[in-house]
């Protein structure tokens, strides 16, 4: 036989943790989650082939910076267009909302060095594609004795 205890102010704690669920679940019509994109790489001789999923991100809204062998990917949704004129937002209700805006971000360090200037970025339904070009090593050179 166990006992469980109970307390008399089991009311109390049921509704400070019914408050605390809706919290997490209630979407806040300005709030950004952030996530991490689904990423692919491929590599080539010459190059490396990151694709990655940004759906709902307009390309000027896309920060890739590129230090060394590091790749870093920042991207946010756009919000939502304000109703238009004529019509009016307080006759809108949200019944249910699951979509938030999204920030997204990810950052990768590769094998090899990369040349910002030699590497391109696209961005096609929804998916990233950078390719990005090897650095080169210098090709060892003679110097001629005078």
């Amino acid at each position: 036989m166990f006992v469980i205890p109970v307390s008399r102010h089991l009311r109390r704690h049921e509704s400070d943790f019914a408050r605390q669920i809706e919290r997490m679940f209630k979407n806040e019509p300005d709030a950004v989650s952030l996530r991490s994109p689904a990423l692919d790489v491929k590599e080539t001789e010459h190059s490396y082939m990151l694709q990655l999923d940004l759906p709902g991100v307009q390309k000027e809204a896309i920060k890739i910076s590129i230090e060394g062998r590091r790749v870093n990917i920042d991207a946010e949704q756009a919000k939502p267009a304000v109703a238009a004129q004529g019509e009016s937002p307080a006759a809108e209700q949200m019944l249910h909302q699951e979509r938030a805006l999204t920030r997204f971000s990810r950052s990768i360090v590769l094998p090899k060095e990369v040349s910002q200037s030699d590497s391109s970025a696209k961005l096609e339904l929804g998916v990233l594609t950078l390719t990005l070009a090897k650095r080169q090593a210098p090709s060892p050179s003679h110097l001629p004795v005078m």
